[in-house]
């Protein structure tokens, strides 16, 4: 039924057009059910982590420029591990939340895995609600020295999400993993 076994669009040939140690773009010469072809351009990026730090009912959230949007932007803690390190999820999802706001978590609940950008990359996210939260010293990236770390209410951030401050997708689908656990009886946040 997932169409594993028998593809509804299979490769012919593929050859990279770019590559770095943060993604890899390649062409795809591919071939459809129906025997038609096309390409298929792919970006194959490692699976990053994203993290809803919660407490007193609210989210701590982070604010950085994009330079692909051109414009700063909120979401919750994300990212990947630095090239040439890999390790589990778990492990990224604490790692990205001391290295952007500072936060260590008593507590990380996996609330799911989703795609990221399906239709153009291999990139998924795996989703983690951090509680019983410390302060500590972030350790940002060169690549995050514009970032702000501020902490909203739960109100707050969906007025964000309203008004395009919070505009990234895998923030908004995370939130809606987290309403889902909260309704499932895994408590509120």
């Amino acid at each position: 039924m997932d169409g594993v076994a028998d593809p509804d669009i299979r490769p012919i040939a593929s050859r990279v057009v770019y590559a770095d140690p943060w993604l890899t773009l390649r062409r795809d010469e591919i071939e459809r059910r129906d025997g038609s072809r096309g390409t298929y351009a792919v970006v194959e990026k490692a699976d990053f982590a994203l993290v809803i730090p919660a407490e007193r009912g609210g989210f701590h959230l982070v604010e950085e420029y994009r330079y692909p949007l051109g414009r700063r932007t909120w979401g919750f803690p994300q990212g990947g591990f630095p090239a040439g390190r890999d390790g589990g999820p778990e492990e990224l999802a604490r790692l990205e939340l001391s290295e952007e706001t500072g936060l260590r978590a008593d507590q990380l609940i996996r609330l799911g895995y989703l795609s990221a950008a399906h239709g153009l990359t291999s990139q998924c996210c795996h989703v983690f609600l951090a509680t019983g939260l410390t302060q500590g010293t972030h350790r940002r990236e060169i690549t995050e020295q514009d970032m702000r770390h501020y902490w909203v209410t739960r109100a707050q951030f969906k007025n964000m999400i309203r008004n395009g401050s919070v505009s990234d997708d895998a923030s908004v689908a995370a939130y809606t993993l987290l309403v889902l656990h909260e309704e499932g009886g895994g408590g509120p946040a």
